[in-house]
């Protein structure tokens, strides 16, 4: 029997909504959608706004550049305002070899302006771009006429730089107390170096626009304006350093000496009127000159003194209290035994006052003198006369010389130090030291600087005034008759002065066949002006000593000197020593 079928139920889905559900949703869809679409608008207008400022960023990288500009060194100029350094402008070009491909044609004409091979120009800007480089100067400091011919020529991709190059009027004559710059225009030499940063100035700086090879179009600011160095006035009287180099030339060429020194002091303020050095050097092209050309000897350069170190010696014995300077020393046989060791004279000279040993340049003389002094008493007098130390003028590697360590010293170094071995000085040292005699017994101290006349430095009390006075009359025996130097004698004017011919010591032995010759002195002597130091090293004739090679030098240089500074002659009744015989035999010591 079949069962009665029910009847079908009515199906209904659990997600059906009512009317009102459906509305609400489909308003949230649309909130959604809109939220979205907002986002997005603002993320591809905030990404079209920094990818505007990178671009716009990168742009001004490309175009806009901070330069700078070169500051001018200050000048540098004698005590009487003569130039001796002087910056002028120059212009260097450069280009970028990854972006520089010339026509030949244009390689050579570029060369040809530039005066360089078209070969060489072609092969440096091939080697820059295959090293990566993004920058080459193909010529620095040019002529203004190349730089106007190089313009000329319109090369795409040619850049020029503005810049200084310096300039040395007077050339080899002064070079090394001016010294030089390198190509940066940084100073290398001398006061150039020494006073860099006084002299260098400060660069400024601007911004440019560049098109898109790299030419300036034009300034844009000026973002810090160059500050020029400041000038320097030196001591030197270029018309007396003239005088100097000229004489100093002459007599090494003459003598076929390796070189030689010369320097002129004004006494009574310590201002260097000149130094001179032989070989010399041109500033202004140094193709093929060697470092040692560069050295200012006069300051660099050690020396043992010899025997124009004897009037210290004396004055050390005269202070002592046990002599006089009218003491008188017998000398003879002409030679004296002492530890060993013969000293001689090159001849028996008897009986000397104390004027009479430096006239003669008695090595017996002060070898007694010596015999009566302590180590102490000798090196403590050298000490006081700025021996042993720089003297402070502030020049780049200035020596400070040596005096030996302190005693006890062997007999034989005390005596042979007493006449100018075992210590070593410098030309302006000894210089420095004659001042001494110059001024009544005060040392001034050398400056390179011009010094104004209300500010001048004081000297440096040393000796005793009536020590220094006596040894100062004895030094003009030296000049007349009976002494070493009548060569050094200048017409119209009372000299006092001291010779030195020292063997050289080489190889820890003394060359008999190598020596130095120098004549230091002071003038006029009555009232003196100038104190000067002429130094010849190694003149090739053997009896060339400092007699007959350094004392004209001397003569003709001081007397120039005078006569420039306006100085009046003061020749009369000059200071009579006693023993003074007759002129000295050739050959005879200092």
């Amino acid at each position: 029997m079949k069962r009665a079928s029910r009847p079908a139920r009515r199906r209904t889905s659990a997600l059906a909504l009512e009317p009102a559900h459906v509305w609400r949703l489909g308003l949230l869809a649309l909130l959604l959608v809109g939220a979205a679409v907002a986002i997005g608008v603002r993320v591809a207008f905030l990404q079209q706004a920094q990818q505007r400022d990178f671009l716009k960023g990168e742009g001004d990288a490309r175009t806009v550049r901070a330069v700078s500009i070169e500051a001018s060194r200050g000048v540098i100029r004698d005590r009487r305002g003569e130039l001796l350094a002087v910056s002028a402008p120059v212009v260097s070009f450069y280009v970028n070899p990854q972006r520089f491909s010339p026509a030949p044609e244009e390689t050579a004409a570029l060369a040809k302006a530039l005066g360089v091979g078209p070969s060489d120009l072609a092969a440096r800007i091939d080697e820059a771009r295959k090293r990566g480089l993004g920058f080459l100067y193909l010529k620095r400091r040019v002529s203004s006429a190349q730089a106007a011919a190089v313009r000329a020529l319109g090369v795409r991709g040619v850049e020029a730089e503005d810049s200084y190059r310096r300039y040395y009027p007077a050339g080899e004559v002064s070079a090394h107390v001016v010294g030089l710059t390198n190509i940066d225009d940084q100073g290398i030499e001398g006061l150039e170096l020494a006073f860099e940063d006084w002299l260098a100035g400060h660069p400024g700086k601007k911004q440019v626009l560049r098109d898109r090879r790299g030419h300036v179009i034009r300034d844009l600011e000026y973002l810090a304006m160059a500050e020029p160095g400041q000038d320097l006035e030196l001591a030197l009287d270029l018309r007396v350093q003239y005088l100097a180099h000229r004489e100093l030339k002459s007599a090494i060429a003459q003598y076929g000496a390796r070189s030689g020194s010369v320097v002129v002091l004004d006494n009574s303020t310590g201002e260097v009127l000149a130094m001179a050095n032989q070989p010399a050097y041109n500033p202004n092209d140094l193709s093929g000159t060697g470092y040692a050309r560069l050295r200012n000897r006069a300051v660099t350069d050690l020396f043992e003194p010899g025997s124009t170190v004897k009037p210290i010696t004396i004055a050390a014995a005269l202070e002592t209290g046990r002599f006089q300077p009218e003491q008188t020393i017998d000398t003879s046989p002409g030679w004296v035994h002492v530890a060993g060791k013969t000293i001689k004279d090159p001849r028996d000279y008897g009986v000397l006052s104390l004027g009479g040993i430096i006239a003669k340049s008695s090595q017996v003389g002060i070898t007694r003198l010596a015999q009566d002094m302590s180590e102490d008493e000798l090196r403590g007098v050298f000490a006081r006369f700025g021996l042993g130390v720089p003297t402070g003028v502030s020049f780049p590697g200035e020596a400070a010389g040596r005096l030996p360590g302190p005693p006890p010293w062997p007999t034989i170094n005390r005596l042979t130090f007493a006449f100018g071995y075992g210590l070593s000085v410098t030309t302006l040292q000894l210089a420095q030291a004659y001042t001494v005699f110059a001024n009544g017994g005060a040392m001034a101290t050398p400056t390179l600087l011009k010094v104004a006349e209300e500010n001048s430095p004081p000297l440096t009390p040393v000796l005793d005034p009536a020590i220094a006075k006596a040894v100062a009359a004895m030094l003009e025996g030296v000049v007349r008759s009976e002494g070493t130097a009548l060569r050094a004698a200048i017409p119209g004017y009372r000299v006092a002065g001291k010779t030195g011919t020292a063997r050289k010591l080489v190889d820890g032995a003394y060359d008999d066949a190598r020596h130095l010759a120098y004549f230091v002195g002071f003038a006029p002597a009555s009232d003196p002006r100038v104190t000067a130091v002429v130094l010849i090293n190694e003149p090739k004739e053997a009896d060339a000593g400092g007699g007959l090679v350094a004392a004209p030098v001397f003569s003709r240089v001081v007397g120039g000197a005078l006569r420039l500074l306006g100085v009046a002659p003061d020749l009369g009744t000059a200071p009579k020593l006693a023993n003074g015989g007759g002129e000295i035999a050739p050959g005879a010591a200092g």
